[in-house]
């Protein structure tokens, strides 16, 4: 599956767009790494804790969307954008949506 932020897909020629296709997922950490993360923000430095669970919450998301773009016979997914929020301190919430294309 090609996923890119262009409208189109460089070198080839869309052939029809099925429709949007969107994966959105809310992750929490345990109350450990959530604590630890909460630490890191009153001392500072990296807070890998959060990193880590934001990068899981876009994988899973992509993953959903990729799996509803398979079930439309698509190609591509094109155009795609992602947003996130905090539903709460240590979650997170990740969504990405684009167009699925088949490509000629």
């Amino acid at each position: 599956m090609i996923i890119v932020n262009t409208e189109t897909v460089p070198g080839m020629e869309i052939e029809k767009a099925l429709g949007v296709v969107s994966g959105n997922v809310v992750l929490a950490k345990h109350i450990g790494k959530d604590i630890v993360g909460g630490l890191r923000g009153i001392v500072g430095g990296k807070m890998t804790e959060y990193e880590e669970m934001f990068r899981e919450s876009r994988e899973a998301a992509e993953k959903e969307m990729v799996q509803s773009a398979e079930r439309l016979g698509a190609d591509a997914i094109v155009n795609i954008r992602y947003s996130s929020s905090s539903i709460m301190s240590g979650s997170s919430e990740v969504l990405v949506y684009g167009t699925a294309v088949t490509l000629k």
